[in-house]
């Protein structure tokens, strides 16, 4: 029976959600008024309704026809194959009601009535000793507490009848996360005495499991509910610790055995760029049997991650060690060899390549657009620029030293990498300059502190206006105080020069860190891959697709400047969608993808998982002193010890959540 047309949102049948009952079953005009934020959920995948709807915070049932114990049960199935098992009335009280919801559903002699379902649901909900115990019980008591007589009905009636749909688990951290790692699983690993494990959940995302436990931003951290309680639990820190426990590629034992499906040498994709978004794209498409040559400009590999990332906050050896993965997979990387300069992309499919990943990212500084700024000056310098200085000067390539008073200009983590920098290499005195609030500040809060304990000033605030030079080298900058503006409609709110406020401040260099692009000249009108108008690639939003057939972007040439984590998550996808259009011809559907955007359109996460747990504050990662620091390039964190690791792994508290559709189609199998 197909209902395609006839099920959406905008006539829900019955459920409950946030204690809210509604009951639609034989009125004509329902009642939609407290729901009507779940408007948009009507299909699943195309011409596939959504019948019903399950999670923790209730269910919806949008269709009469659905059989409720069997949607209950494919919850409370998912509830207990994912149940750790520490706790006994999870570890149980998940296997004895699915079980007793599977014998209703398939008219089996029943060995547990309705009442012992709702008291073993009940011991659940209130004594489970994490998230998803206390939660996946939630939609079955709504069931029972108000609509027992549904369910009785149908327990009568004999058999359910088939339906089709999907479970899906997840976390507040592992949603904001963009490559969507498992991080609860990763800590449970590290509970369990077993970081190897812990870092094979990591590296089904990305290979740079140690770069990201250095430099990521900590999305994860941002979103996690053990904040509500004392401080997040500190799961960069324990990503770091898992990453270093076994070093390099060999330790790893990366391998071509690793390769399950080695396809034909002719299956050849070449990605265009060394950073983290081809390195990530290059090992998943290693992984799934292609033969992957990664070409760069540059004389190595890691892209901003090894050349814009100072050595006292990501070593070199970490990110060579990383990058060496793809060569222990088979893949070769092909360095001084740039895009626009020494071949087209034309160039590549004469070569034999079947597809192409773009992932130049944004390698080109940006100006800040005053009178008297002149990139041929002397002591003007753009971020990236001075950073790929920075690098020289650590590898012994050219060494420079700094003198006198140097003046950044911008917010972000270049920003921060230039300041900490400048004051390593000799600088008398060195000052960010910053147009907005520290509270507007992108740059990462430790980043930010870290500066000022080293000495970096301070000036909120304030803004360039003008270069000042003489005889051919920048000797000062005028600046300007900013005031803020009145919120607008969204809360924002702008600045704008305050006249009369004007004034000198001198120096020996000026760094404009405010923002990157993609090297002008690498992608041509020839090329055939259109650019948007902010002078990125365009890119379909759900296959990373270019408007050259097979030809894909992603990270930061694709999406502007932003993270590593990022970038990561694109050369993830970017494999995905590679092969399926290798193989397929097409991109397929993608479920997971599905639901997350579910759950993050309606804000399903929003609510909180109450675990009893009581105050214990973070492991921090031991750090050199500021003073000794701030005159050498020596990595400034050092690892945290065995027995850190398991405390700042117990904090975790297993915030899972489980959501479930029903369907009236089977859902096609896709990429995750």
């Amino acid at each position: 029976m197909s209902h395609e047309g006839e099920v959406s949102l905008a006539h829900i049948s019955y459920g409950v959600w946030d204690g809210v009952v509604l009951d639609n079953r034989g009125k004509d005009a329902p009642d939609r008024v407290a729901l009507s934020e779940f408007d948009s959920i009507d299909e699943f995948n195309p011409g596939n309704p959504i019948r019903a709807f399950f999670a923790d915070r209730g269910f919806l049932v949008f269709d009469p026809e659905v059989s409720l114990i069997d949607a209950l049960w494919r919850y409370l199935d998912k509830a207990a194959e994912q149940s750790c098992g520490k706790c006994t009335p999870c570890r149980m009280g998940t296997v004895l009601i699915r079980d007793a919801l599977n014998q209703l559903r398939i008219g089996d002699a029943v060995q547990l009535d309705f009442d012992t379902i709702d008291t073993l649901a009940q011991q659940m909900a209130e004594t489970s000793l994490c998230g998803l115990g206390r939660t996946c019980a939630g939609a079955l008591l709504g069931a029972l507490h108000h609509f027992r007589g549904a369910l009785e009905a149908e327990a009568d009636a004999g058999p359910a009848p088939r339906q089709y749909g999907m479970s899906y688990m997840t976390a507040p951290c592992i949603e904001a996360c963009p490559s969507r790692i498992n991080v609860p699983r990763y800590i449970d690993y590290i509970r369990d005495g077993k970081p190897e494990h812990s870092l094979g959940v990591i590296l089904q995302k990305y290979p740079m499991a140690a770069t990201c436990g250095r430099v990521c931003v900590r999305f994860c951290e941002i979103a996690c509910h053990r904040s509500l309680v004392d401080q997040p639990v500190g799961i960069k820190t324990l990503k770091r610790y898992v990453a270093d426990h076994q070093k390099g590629p060999n330790a790893l034992n990366f391998t071509r055995d690793l390769i399950a499906h080695p396809l034909p040498d002719d299956m050849r994709v070449a990605v265009v760029g060394a950073g983290p978004s081809g390195i990530s794209c290059a090992y998943h498409l290693l992984l799934h049997g292609y033969h992957v040559d990664i070409l760069d400009a540059m004389g190595e590999a890691g892209g901003m991650a090894a050349i814009g990332i100072p050595s006292y906050r990501l070593p070199k050896d970490v990110v060579k060690s990383e990058s060496e993965i793809l060569i222990s997979l088979g893949g070769h990387f092909l360095f001084n060899q740039a895009l626009g300069r020494d071949y087209s992309i034309d160039d590549l499919f004469a070569r034999g390549y079947k597809a192409v990943y773009l992932a130049l990212g944004c390698q080109q500084g940006t100006q800040m657009g005053v009178k008297g700024e002149d990139p041929t000056l002397s002591g003007y310098e753009t971020g990236i620029a001075f950073l790929l200085i920075v690098h020289d000067h650590i590898a012994g390539i050219k060494t420079t030293a700094l003198s006198g008073d140097v003046v950044v200009v911008g917010g972000g983590n270049v920003a921060m990498d230039c300041v900490r920098s400048a004051l390593r290499m000799g600088a008398n005195s060195v000052h960010l300059i910053y147009r907005r609030t520290r509270a507007d500040m992108p740059a990462d809060k430790e980043e930010i502190e870290a500066a000022e304990a080293e000495g970096v000033i301070f000036h909120f605030l304030t803004n360039p206006s003008q270069v000042i030079a003489q005889d051919g080298r920048v000797v000062g900058v005028e600046l300007v105080d900013m005031a803020q503006t009145d919120a607008d409609a969204k809360g924002r709110r702008n600045v704008k020069p305050i006249p009369g406020t004007e004034r000198v401040m001198t120096c020996t260099t000026l760094i404009s860190a405010i923002g990157q692009q993609v090297q002008s000249g690498a992608i041509t009108p020839v090329d055939g891959v259109a650019m948007n108008r902010w002078k990125c690639v365009d890119v379909d939003a759900t296959s990373l697709a270019t408007s050259r057939p097979g030809v894909f972007a992603g990270g930061d040439c694709a999406t502007g400047p932003s993270t590593l984590i990022h970038a990561m998550a694109g050369g993830l996808r970017a494999a995905r969608a590679i092969d399926d259009w290798l193989q397929l011809g097409e991109v397929r559907f993608a479920p997971r993808a599905r639901m997350r955007q579910i759950v993050a359109e309606h804000k399903m996460l929003a609510s909180c998982v109450n675990v009893p747990v009581k105050r214990i504050y973070r492991v921090h990662h031991p750090e050199l002193d500021p003073e000794v620091r701030k005159s050498m390039f020596e990595e400034v964190e050092h690892n945290i010890t065995k027995e850190e690791a398991y405390h700042e792994a117990n904090r975790c508290m297993r915030c899972y959540r489980i959501y479930s559709v029903i369907t009236d189609q089977p859902i096609p199998e896709g990429a995750v």
